[in-house]
């Protein structure tokens, strides 16, 4: 009988034993009778089920999101003008850091160069600039304007920042399109934050909170969505897909279909890890429960091998369901 377990399945043991002793009873009793396969068989159906993720997460505050590999998510409210700097602590977030900002002179999501609004959505920080023109204080935060979502909703625009205000001028209490701060709070925003283990959550009003249900829901789907995937199931995979699914090269769902069907044809066997997932509620003007959802993928197939991150912007519908608007 072979004896080697996966890390990841490890870990997933330990889990089942500390939320259910029962289940975990029943995967040894599945190893006994039936070996390691069997095991990974009954494992990836639970990894499977949102009764298992609704246990994992049962403690975790998910107010803004779950997240694996960040550890500040950075809450910009703009018609409060307000930043507030969340800490994760162990299974939940502490509130670290608030300051009043400034924001873009135009209201609304930003859609074009030079329409002075912020924009509403999910960045990352990608860059710390210490070296910048006076008029923006003593250092700059850079986010990832335009995300690949706003690339597939035709936006445009760049240089969104979080930066500081004039050192030796007067400045006008409202940006281009950036975030502004008073000097000494942007450093100290800064000395508390790893821009790379950063999130900004940037809305136009207070959002809702969100819940485990939620994540629950969207991480179970995740993995549903992975194991078609990795088992060729195309039917099951292309119906996670939305109707309006488009990717930044302007490709719809008939034609990504299409390319997908003869792709899982010819593919072969595969197999597909997923880690370090982070989901974050995205904000915007239509009112729907979008999310953004990043993870390191692992792939390996016959033919071709991808290891880096994979990027999901996900519609959570009114029956629950997960419906993928694009991808990257």
């Amino acid at each position: 009988m072979n004896l080697k377990i996966s890390g990841n399945i490890l870990k997933l043991l330990i889990s089942l034993l500390i939320l259910n002793t029962f289940v975990f009873a029943s995967i040894v009793e599945i190893y006994r009778t039936n070996g390691i396969d069997a095991v990974k068989k009954e494992l990836d159906r639970l990894i499977q089920t949102k009764k298992y993720w609704s246990g994992f997460l049962k403690d975790n505050d998910v107010r803004f999101g779950y997240y694996e590999s960040i550890d500040s998510v950075l809450v910009c409210n703009k018609n409060n003008k307000d930043l507030v700097l969340y800490k994760k602590d162990k299974k939940s977030f502490k509130k670290a850091f608030n300051s009043s900002i400034f924001v873009g002179k135009a209201n609304g999501d930003k859609q074009v160069e030079g329409d002075l609004k912020t924009p509403i959505g999910v960045y990352n920080l990608t860059k710390k600039l210490t070296k910048v023109d006076t008029f923006y204080g003593p250092l700059a935060l850079v986010t990832s304007y335009p995300n690949l979502y706003d690339k597939v909703k035709k936006k445009t625009g760049h240089g969104i920042w979080i930066h500081g205000l004039p050192i030796d001028e007067k400045r006008d209490d409202y940006t281009k399109g950036c975030v502004a701060l008073d000097n000494t709070k942007l450093e100290t925003l800064s000395a508390q934050i790893d821009h790379k283990k950063s999130v900004v959550l940037l809305s136009q009003d207070e959002t809702k909170n969100i819940t485990v249900d939620d994540i629950s829901s969207i991480i179970s789907q995740v993995y549903s969505w992975k194991d078609a995937w990795q088992t060729g199931d195309i039917n099951k995979y292309l119906s996670f897909y939305d109707q309006e699914f488009r990717q930044v090269n302007g490709t719809n769902i008939r034609t990504f279909s299409q390319r997908k069907r003869r792709i899982f044809k010819s593919s072969g066997k595969k197999t597909i890890n997923f880690t370090n997932i982070n989901i974050s509620p995205y904000a915007n003007t239509n009112g729907k429960a979008i999310f953004k959802v990043v993870m390191d993928e692992d792939y390996k197939a016959r033919s071709y091998k991808f290891v880096g991150e994979k990027e999901l912007y996900i519609e959570l519908k009114s029956d629950g369901s997960m419906s993928i608007l694009t991808e990257g």
